[in-house]
C-alpha cells in the first residue's frame, strides 16, 4: 500500500487548519449574466481539451479523499451544464473513501436533473437565488428564467435534497422592489433554508467597492424590522460560513455569511479545484498548482498528492479584504468556483 493510503492524515497549513471541504468546479460556463458576476455579454469560456474529463476529475478526487477531504461540492459557472453531471456524481459516490456530496447551482435545468442527481449520491444542495421578484430577477441575471429556478427548487425538494439551501447576494436596491425580509419570507413559507451572503470582490469587471456593498450589519438592521432573530451560539458554528439566527424563536432559521466584514478565516476547511485542474488553497488566492499538465504527464498519484500538499502549505492567514496590500484575483467567481 502507497504511503498516500497510509497516511490519510489530512492537509494541514502552517496555521492549524485542515482542509476537509473541497470545491470542485465542473465548468466555468453560465447560463445566467448576473451583474455582480460577468459582464453582459459572458466571458471567454475555456477551451473544452483545457477542462479535466470526467476521468482526470475522479481520479484528482480520490487523491483529495484519500488526502482526509470528506465533503465534495461541485461548482461552477454552473455545474448542471456539464454533461454527464449524474455519472460523474456516481462515480465520486463509488470512490473508496467516499465523501459526501453536494452541490451549488442557479437550479436552472435542475427540474430534470433534481432525481438523478439524488438518485447518483448527491445528499445536498444550495440554488442561488438574489430576488423573487420575477422582474427583478430577469434584471439581475439578464435572462427570465425565473420560473425555471422555481420548478428546480420543487424537483430539489420532491427529490428528497432537503433541507434545500437558498443562498442570496446581498444588495442594496435603488428601485426599491427588493427587501431581504419579502426573500427571507418566501423562503420559511417553502421551507427553505436562506443564507445571505455579503457581496464579495470577485466580479469580472474589477468594480466592487467595499463602500457600496450591503453589509451584515445592515441586512440584519432590516430583517430585525420584520423578524424577531436570536443568535445561536458561537460553538454550534464550526467551520461552517454561515452565522446562524433563529427566526422569531425557532425552528427556523437564517444565515448570513458576512465574508468581507467578519471573515471565518480562522477556521476555514476548504481547498479549491478549478475546471482546469488548479489547485487553489483561499477563494481569493493570487496564486494556483497546476495538477492537469503534470497529471497528462503520467505523474503518480503520490506526485499529484505532494502539489496538493504544497499549496495547502502556503494558504495565508486571511484573504486580506481591507488591507492595504488586498489585490483582486485575476480570475472572478465564476472560473475559481464558489
Amino acid at each position: 500500500m502507497s504511503t498516500l493510503d497510509e497516511t490519510r492524515a489530512g492537509l494541514p497549513d502552517t496555521f492549524g487548519r485542515i482542509a476537509t471541504d473541497l470545491r470542485v468546479s465542473v465548468t466555468d460556463r453560465c447560463n445566467l449574466r448576473c451583474a455582480y458576476c460577468m459582464p453582459a455579454e459572458g466571458l471567454d469560456w475555456l477551451p473544452r481539451p483545457e477542462l479535466l474529463d470526467n476521468d482526470e476529475l475522479v481520479r484528482v478526487i480520490g487523491i483529495f479523499t484519500r488526502l482526509g477531504i470528506r465533503t465534495i461540492r461541485l461548482t461552477g459557472g454552473e455545474p448542471l451544464l456539464r454533461r454527464g453531471l449524474p455519472g460523474l456524481v456516481r462515480r465520486i459516490s463509488e470512490l473508496p473513501h467516499a465523501p459526501r456530496i453536494a452541490m451549488t447551482t442557479n437550479g436552472i435545468g435542475l427540474d430534470r436533473l433534481a432525481g438523478p442527481l439524488a438518485e447518483a449520491g448527491l445528499e445536498r444542495i444550495n440554488i442561488s437565488l438574489d430576488t423573487v421578484e420575477p422582474e427583478r430577477f430577469k434584471e439581475l441575471t439578464r435572462r427570465d428564467r425565473f420560473a425555471d429556478v422555481e420548478r428546480g427548487i420543487k424537483a430539489a425538494q420532491d427529490a428528497g435534497l432537503a433541507p434545500v439551501k437558498i443562498n442570496a447576494v446581498a444588495m442594496h436596491d435603488a428601485s426599491g422592489r427588493d427587501n431581504p425580509a419579502d426573500l427571507l419570507r418566501w423562503c420559511l413559507h417553502r421551507g427553505l433554508q436562506l443564507r445571505f451572503i455579503e457581496q464579495m470582490p470577485l466580479d469580472a469587471g474589477h468594480t466592487w467597492a467595499r463602500d457600496r456593498m450591503f453589509t451584515a450589519a445592515e441586512l440584519r438592521t432590516v430583517l430585525e424590522e420584520h423578524f424577531t432573530l436570536t443568535a445561536l451560539p458561537d460553538e454550534t458554528r464550526g467551520s461552517a460560513p454561515a452565522e446562524l439566527f433563529l427566526v422569531d424563536g425557532g425552528p427556523e432559521t437564517v444565515g448570513v455569511i458576512a465574508s468581507v466584514t467578519a471573515p471565518f478565516c480562522a477556521a476555514c476547511d476548504r481547498v479549491r479545484l478549478t475546471a482546469d485542474g488548479q489547485v487553489r488553497n483561499c477563494l481569493f488566492a493570487r496564486d494556483e498548482n497546476d495538477l492537469r499538465g503534470p497529471l497528462r504527464a503520467g505523474a503518480s498519484d503520490e506526485e499529484l498528492a505532494d502539489v496538493i500538499r504544497a499549496n495547502l502549505l502556503r494558504k495565508h492567514r486571511g484573504h486580506g479584504i481591507g488591507e492595504p496590500t488586498f489585490q483582486q484575483p485575476d480570475r472572478p467567481m465564476s472560473s475559481i468556483g464558489g
